[in-house]
């Protein structure tokens, strides 16, 4: 088997793998000024893709251009946020060069949509192919793919713990090479019940104080945990941008879901924001909790409440996710300062950053890996690869990080 890393490959985006020149794992993009795109020309027979993030599903529909027209395989949910998520770039980028695709491309993926569940076993471009539960965001796969000669585990993105809104990766299929993510692979994470804790605590106090809390998070996964939290512990909330739509098309795939009654009682608690007639400014000045996109306070409706907020030291801002170098949000954990309508301006409101990671940290990689001591590790996805693959050799595995546009035989 030939693995062809055309993107991912010691970075976090563009995921894109190519497996004997005719089966692409993955298409994404890597999010910076101007977005990157995976390497090289390919024209796969067929594509699979593990899950519904721009990181590893934002250019499939520039893959349908001309007369090419390659099967693509995933679950259902993974389908329906590709065409969200696809639609949102053409109003943000299209008609420009931040955007490789038009409406006819996306269009066409209704052409070659093809869906599966988990565990159940299809042909595509001459390989067996099985999803498995990852327990990323709702219908994130473990991709095993099956050449006749040697089986391939494509991790993609994963996490081992449980969360409100899935369950935990815990399929171990057997594989001879384990091609791994490794996002965290230098971190361990908080115990997620003590972060989750930490929130609804801060949050309310802030509302008891007289404060307003705009929680920033990301509009696929992040968005729903956030309010079966919030739900939970009885915080009253509103719910702004993409990520509503999100979790409407979610409650359509309860078996995608660890409780899909508890994500429907999650969606009547908060209210939801429409955006009109000035709402979100008189909102931003209720005693309320306000979960909005985007996660890095890189545009969406999180750009209107922060200016809102950000003079009154009683007010909040919980972010909830990663901030990558150079966003607001950086900017913001860093500086006390952020970037909004053109201008940098410093925000005298709390801030937090609340660990909410729907990856896998070190211990639960290592975990995941222990299952794997014998097979071959390629370590992809993350800032750190070379590093993960080296600790793993020192243990015994044979593992190596692959570089950009590097070819591996299995």
């Amino acid at each position: 088997m030939d693995v062809q890393f055309l993107g991912g490959a010691r970075e976090v985006g563009r995921s894109a793998i190519l497996v004997n020149d005719r089966l692409l794992l993955d298409y994404g993009t890597l999010t910076a000024t101007p977005p990157q795109y995976p390497v090289g020309d390919v024209e796969p027979e067929a594509v699979v893709v593990s899950h519904g993030h721009l990181d590893h599903v934002g250019a499939v529909p520039s893959l349908l251009s001309g007369s090419k027209r390659p099967e693509i395989h995933w679950t259902p949910p993974t389908a329906e946020l590709a065409r969200i998520l696809a639609r949102d770039t053409l109003k943000l980028h299209g008609g420009t060069m931040q955007c490789p695709f038009t409406e006819t491309h996306v269009a066409r993926m209704g052409e070659v949509d093809t869906r599966h569940g988990y565990a159940e076993t299809f042909e595509a471009a001459g390989h067996e192919i099985t999803f498995y539960n990852a327990g990323h965001i709702p219908g994130s796969a473990h991709v095993l793919v099956d050449d006749g000669d040697t089986r391939l585990l494509y991790t993609a993105d994963f996490h081992t713990d449980d969360t409100r809104l899935l369950e935990g990766s815990t399929a171990r299929p057997e594989a001879d090479v384990v091609l791994c993510e490794s996002t965290y692979a230098d971190v361990r994470h908080d115990d997620r019940s003590g972060v989750e804790s930490r929130f609804a605590e801060t949050a309310r106090t802030t509302m008891w104080e007289g404060g307003t809390v705009v929680v920033p998070a990301f509009a696929i996964g992040r968005t729903q945990e956030l309010l079966l939290v919030c739900e939970a512990h009885d915080l009253d909330c509103y719910v702004d941008g993409m990520g509503t739509e999100v979790l409407s098309m979610l409650r359509q795939y309860p078996e995608f879901l660890r409780d899909g009654d508890a994500l429907g009682r999650a969606a009547r608690h908060a209210r939801e924001v429409t955006g009109r007639d000035g709402q979100r400014k008189r909102i931003a000045d209720q005693n309320t909790v306000i979960v909005t996109t985007s996660g890095m306070l890189s545009g969406g409706p999180a750009m209107t409440y922060i200016p809102e907020i950000r003079t009154g030291p009683v007010n909040r801002i919980s972010l909830t996710g990663y901030q990558v170098e150079g966003t607001p949000g950086r900017e913001l954990l860093e500086t006390g300062r952020c970037e909004l309508n053109g201008g940098i301006y410093p925000v005298s409101a709390q801030t937090d950053l609340f660990d909410f990671s729907a990856h896998a940290d070190h211990d639960g990689l290592r975990s995941f890996l222990s299952e794997y001591e014998g097979s071959t590790v390629l370590v992809n996805h993350g800032d750190s690869c070379a590093a993960f693959a080296e600790e793993l050799r020192e243990d015994g595995y044979e593992a190596q990080a692959p570089e950009l546009g590097e070819t591996i035989e299995c």
